[in-house]
């Protein structure tokens, strides 16, 4: 680090700024409650060289709201030492809010919630994880911190979705197994309808202004069509550009079969960090495309031109941590003495020297059951908006049953890796993109040890995943909540709190959903009746 230079901006030095971060940082707030590990000093010292020799002028604190958007602060070079001492403050309603910016509970009327720590819309403290720091490509010196929450005595956020990951993670780690997770994100990106910027449309709580006119980029229908991509390459470009620029493990870029849709790709990691890696790679997207012009959403299934849903795949295994191995890999079955002059086997499913094999290990197969079992009440978690419903329809190449299958991808989950060349795993298909990465992967892992620890069995594989007698997933969000009140098992895992609170907040937007009178029903009714 070269020496600090403190004096004055106007005297030709760095001002306060300048000041070394982690001399800064003592005595406050986050060494006072012992918030910061060994790893989190060493890291706030190369944060600070990064800032002295890049001359950034600003550092957003962020971190993920309980719908998995980003919320934070934009601070100033000069204030950072005091952020990084006693971390940022913002209002703890924040986490009582529904998708459209209404605080859902009385806040000033009592204060039962979570032993009314959220009474009064007091402060939560944003104390920044500062692994996660990235410079931003696409804003001028800004640097980029995701941070965790606590309440003002320094015990975590009742509500914080990322320390509710860690909490879950942490009793997979207890078990003996780590989790890897990779992400598939599929996403739509429009140009305006109109010449120029896509205007705001003001809103105000519980009622969001009209959304964007837009228009497609791509017609559609032509799966993974190279040309096609290539008449986006300069969009492309500046996506690679950004997501790589952020250090995130980006691994493709893709042409989706719907109008204007896309899919990004990340390399499987540690469940925390891919939980990060979703949350930013969204934002990232969100925001270069609005900086240039185009409008990207999440949203599964937007109401545009014969659009195609979009989903969020999430790809888990299992490691144990004693060795690092695979868990869900299956053993091979002992091979029968070959008959003389007989040929090796090549017959799907098998290896050289080996019989047809189980296409997973009883762990795999254990957490597998776990994940159909619990997958009504998971589903308010991996589709948590009322549009995300919309997606679960027959032959759709998304799910709409509880079923799993080997490389089958009608089913909910997919066993991928599973025929003899090791490396398995389950792709759970049910998700949708806008879901929070950290409460998505939380409820996988609560629904998985919970297979495990009852040794739950998954039956077989189906060969129709759109079978009518198979079990259905919710059809609305409504289901889903329901499904969830009545499953124990989260509320066990989360705490009875967390899953009141989040129910509240969902069935509140359910609640608006249905008091909406619809285009569809203008159009149905208002001539005909």
């Amino acid at each position: 680090m070269r020496s600090a230079d403190e004096r004055p901006r106007a005297q030709g030095g760095d001002g306060p700024g300048a000041r070394p971060l982690t001399a800064a940082a003592a005595g406050g707030f986050v060494e006072r409650h012992g918030l910061w590990d060994e790893r989190q000093h060493v890291a706030a010292g190369q944060v600070r060289r990064v800032i002295d020799e890049l001359g950034l002028d600003k550092v957003r604190f962020s971190f993920a709201d309980q719908h998995g958007v980003l919320r934070g602060k934009t601070l100033t070079r000069e204030a950072v030492p005091g952020a990084l001492r006693s971390g940022v403050t913002a209002p703890s309603s924040l986490l009582l809010k529904d998708t459209s910016g209404r605080t859902v509970f009385p806040v000033f009327s009592g204060g039962g919630l979570a032993d009314g720590r959220f009474a009064g819309a007091g402060d939560i403290v944003l104390v920044p994880d500062m692994t996660t720091f990235r410079v931003l490509p696409w804003a001028e010196r800004t640097g980029w911190i995701l941070c965790d929450l606590y309440h003002p005595d320094g015990t975590p956020a009742a509500f914080c979705s990322r320390g509710l990951l860690r909490g879950r993670l942490a009793a997979l780690a207890d078990a003996g197994y780590d989790l890897t997770v990779g992400v598939e994100l599929e996403f739509h990106v429009y140009r305006p309808a109109a010449e120029g910027a896509i205007p705001v449309a003001p809103g105000r709580p519980g009622a969001p202004g009209p959304a964007p006119e837009v228009a497609p980029l791509t017609s559609g229908s032509q799966l993974l069509h190279e040309e096609g991509l290539d008449r986006l390459d300069d969009l492309v470009d500046l996506l690679y550009r950004g997501l790589t620029g952020l250090d995130l493990p980006l691994r493709s870029l893709e042409l989706e079969f719907g109008p204007s849709q896309l899919e990004l790709t990340l390399d499987a990691r540690d469940a925390a960090q891919a939980a990060d890696d979703a949350l930013l790679a969204r934002a990232a997207v969100r925001q270069i495309c609005r900086r240039n012009g185009y409008h990207a959403t999440f949203m599964s299934r937007p109401a545009t031109v014969e659009t195609a849903s979009s989903g969020w795949h999430l790809h888990q295994s299992l490691r144990h941590r004693a060795t690092g191995e695979a868990a869900f890999d299956p053993a091979p079955d002992p091979a029968p003495a070959p008959a003389p002059d007989a040929e090796p086997s090549s017959a799907p499913g098998s290896v050289s020297g080996s019989a047809p094999r189980e296409p997973l290990s009883p762990v795999g197969r254990h957490y597998l059951a776990g994940l159909l079992e619990h997958a009504p009440a998971a589903t308010v978690f991996t589709t948590p908006t009322v549009n995300g419903y919309k997606r679960y329809l027959p032959m759709s190449l998304a799910p709409d049953r509880v079923v799993w299958g080997i490389d089958n991808k009608g089913a909910m989950v997919r066993v991928v890796g599973a025929r003899g060349e090791g490396g398995a795993r389950l792709e759970n298909r049910s998700g949708e993109p806008a879901a929070n990465p950290y409460l998505y992967i939380a409820s996988q892992v609560v629904s998985g040890m919970d297979g495990m620890a009852r040794r739950l069995d998954p039956g077989p594989p189906t060969t129709d995943p759109y079978d009518a007698g198979a079990r259905g997933l919710p059809g609305s969000l409504d289901q889903a909540l329901n499904a969830l009140d009545a499953d124990p098992v989260f509320a066990k895992a989360l705490g009875q709190d967390v899953v009141s609170w989040f129910t509240t907040i969902k069935r509140a937007e359910f609640a608006r959903y249905l008091a909406h009178v619809s285009d569809w029903e203008q159009r149905e009714y208002f001539d005909l009746v």
